[in-house]
């Protein structure tokens, strides 16, 4: 199957003191995840803080890191939002910077029904020839976006070519597969279900976790593609306290206070996120001291 990789990070924005967006910092990150078991990256996701970064400087940062690192690996866009005209104008700005591939969120807090979905995703696929990932995230969005509906989408869109699956339910990985086996690419969204999605058709992982077990994800899932189950299976169990520290609160908190804690480029919060609270960094410094 032809991927945009096995392990895709969904890359922390890094921020100055004052808030701005440091880009420097950004590119030096990005460098060193593709360095370190990352076969691409998404820029300005949720983990990425986008909802709290104007469209002019997520330009630059497409810019600023396919520039310095599109050949190391996949630069992956996120341009959804939950109105469908601006995510058509951001998508199409978004591709003349020549990332690889476009993210978008099934819509969030309008919680449209399946054919005003249909709709959103047929008007970002007609505006653009890149690969469309569907990012599914009940959980924030508060609708959900169903295998019937990605499967008419692909059929009638082939640049609709993949899914980040972050229901939390592996039936759902399972059903896309059924109905779209071949040519398509199915992405646990969900650093823990990785494996048991693999099983299931899934192509890799969307991760949090990879700002700092990249290369042990990549591992865990050439592994399992070579037939090594146990060796997958083991690598999958000792990487779960890392996958528990990266959620013990809201995402991105855990695992932009990871990055800063390995010295890495992060920077603080925009608000509304913040700091953890001194027994959720107890948890996360404690993760963090098996890795090393």
């Amino acid at each position: 199957m032809k991927t945009l990789g096995r392990v895709l990070t969904a890359m922390i924005t890094p921020f100055h003191a004052d808030g701005s967006v440091d880009f420097d910092g950004a590119v030096a990150l990005a460098n060193h995840l593709l360095d370190n078991g990352s076969d691409g990256i998404v820029v300005c996701g949720t983990t990425g803080e986008s909802p709290t970064i104007a469209n002019e400087d997520k330009l630059t940062l497409f810019r600023r890191i396919v520039d310095v690192c599109g050949d190391k690996g996949s630069i992956i866009a996120n341009t959804g939002s939950n109105d469908t005209l601006r995510s058509v104008e951001f998508t199409k700005q978004a591709a003349a910077t020549g990332v690889d591939a476009v993210m978008a969120v099934v819509p969030y807090y309008n919680k449209p029904n399946q054919k005003g979905l249909y709709a959103h995703f047929k008007a970002i696929a007609e505006a653009t020839t890149l690969p469309i990932i569907v990012y599914n995230v009940p959980g924030r969005t508060g609708g959900k976006i169903i295998p019937a509906t990605i499967e008419q989408l692909h059929r009638d869109f082939p640049n609709i070519a993949a899914v980040k699956e972050a229901s939390g339910d592996v039936n759902v990985a399972s059903e896309i597969y059924r109905r779209i086996p071949t040519d398509f690419m199915i992405y646990s969204g969900d650093d823990g279900l990785t494996l048991p999605i693999l099983a299931v058709g899934g192509c890799g992982i969307i991760s949090v976790a990879a700002h700092v077990v990249g290369k042990d994800l990549n591992e865990m899932i050439q592994a399992f593609e070579r037939g090594e189950v146990t060796k997958a299976r083991e690598i999958h169990a000792r990487l779960l306290p890392i996958f528990d520290a990266m959620f013990v609160t809201t995402n991105p908190i855990p695992v932009k206070y990871a990055v800063r804690r390995l010295g890495l480029p992060a920077g603080p919060f925009h608000l509304p996120m913040c700091e953890p609270s001194e027994e959720e960094a107890a948890v996360i410094d404690a993760a963090l001291k098996m890795i090393k």
